[in-house]
């Protein structure tokens, strides 16, 4: 019980630090959305100039429901850009337009973090959305796990040491290949006339708040993997004795 109470104890501050970035995202866009870039320019303008202007002919940009559930569909050659992006002026939408055409051309360039990522999820918009499963299904197999029989509770902390070993990997791969992305989206935003400096600050905002949520998912999937894998080497050690 004490091992638990302590494992909670590091992983509150994880969950808050979660919380915090998924709602930073959210009213840094909504401020930056609210600021119109001097060259009118709309999300999906972003998207088809700076892919015209590097000579990509074959990724199409489409509208897609929600709020920021933009992606790039490599596989159906689609940039799809969200509601909230795709119709607005705004140095949020273009900023938000130029990361996922930054995907495209670490795709085309051959980058590659960007390939290692793409065999583990081909399409990875729900990166910056695993915090909140991580969170619940790392609940449910700790809960359910001081419920059960012992091989059964033995097959969860398997689970568990697998299902958070992948998502951590997975992050771990995802964290170099956004913040790319977002350089590559800051130089093409400036080099092809979109923004200029002094809107540059904003756009710089929006895209590292968007990181930040990459960066609090990884960190409690560590924790996660940790609290399953110190729990196995506790049952090697009782099978041991």
């Amino acid at each position: 019980m004490f091992s638990y109470l302590l494992f909670l104890l590091i992983l509150i501050p994880f969950l808050a630090l979660s919380a915090w970035a998924s709602a930073k995202v959210n009213t840094t866009f909504a401020a930056y959305d609210r600021v119109p870039v001097r060259s009118a320019m709309t999300g999906s303008d972003t998207a088809k100039r700076l892919l015209g202007n590097r000579g990509v002919t074959d990724i199409s940009v489409n509208r897609v429901h929600g709020r920021l559930t933009d992606h790039y569909n490599p596989p159906k050659k689609v940039v799809n850009l969200s509601e909230s992006v795709y119709g607005s002026p705004s140095v949020a939408a273009c900023a938000v337009a130029a990361h996922e055409v930054g995907h495209v051309m670490q795709n085309k360039r051959g980058y590659l973090p960007y390939k290692i990522r793409n065999v583990l999820v081909p399409i990875t918009n729900i990166g910056s959305r695993l915090a909140l499963p991580v969170i619940l299904v790392g609940l449910i197999l700790d809960l359910t796990l001081y419920m059960v029989e012992a091989p059964v509770g033995q097959y969860l902390v398997y689970i568990g040491i697998g299902l958070y070993g992948l998502s951590s990997l997975f992050m771990l791969v995802t964290l170099p290949v956004e913040y790319n992305a977002s350089r590559r989206a800051k130089k093409m935003l400036i080099e092809d006339g979109i923004i200029d400096e002094s809107e540059l600050a904003g756009a710089k905002k929006v895209l590292s708040a968007a990181a930040l949520t990459y960066v609090a998912s990884l960190l409690v999937s560590l924790v996660y993997f940790l609290r399953f894998a110190l729990v196995f080497a506790s049952l090697l050690r009782n099978r041991n004795n």
